[in-house]
């Protein structure tokens, strides 16, 4: 148990810290607080409905982020529910990756910059996921 906690953690930390960082740099963005050039930004950022699908991930993303703390808090913690709630953020972290990139192969568009990191969220996920299983089934 204490080997996949030291292998996911990092995974789960670096995760977790980003997409709480995207959200509020997001926040900055749309109370116009930070002015960022538009080749940084998604293609259609301002697309009311581009928009919209964008915003309709942030309560997944924060709901997989907290969890993700919760569940490295609780390990910290001594507290062996940890597990469950590890598989909790991890089924999250897959889903927003997964909605992400199909999203964007719907739509044709294969720019790196936004298709990486989603695939990381799909991918890092799947890996724990069975190992996370197979320790809960042996505790």
């Amino acid at each position: 148990m204490e080997q996949l906690y030291r292998q996911m953690r990092p995974f789960m930390l670096v995760t977790d810290i980003a997409f709480m960082s995207y959200w509020a740099f997001s926040v900055l963005v749309v109370a116009g607080l930070l002015d960022v050039p538009g080749e940084y930004l998604f293609n259609d950022y301002y697309n009311e409905y581009v928009f919209a699908w964008n915003w309709s991930f942030f309560p997944l993303d924060v709901l997989f982020a907290l969890s993700g703390f919760w569940s490295l808090r609780l390990h910290r913690a001594g507290n062996p529910n940890w597990l469950g709630v590890a598989i909790v953020s991890l089924v999250l972290t897959f889903c927003a990756g997964f909605m992400a990139v199909s999203y964007w192969a719907v739509r044709l568009e294969f720019d790196l910059a936004w298709w990486i990191p989603n695939l990381l969220l799909v991918i890092w996920p799947l890996y724990f996921f069975p190992k996370v299983l197979v320790v809960m089934r042996e505790k």
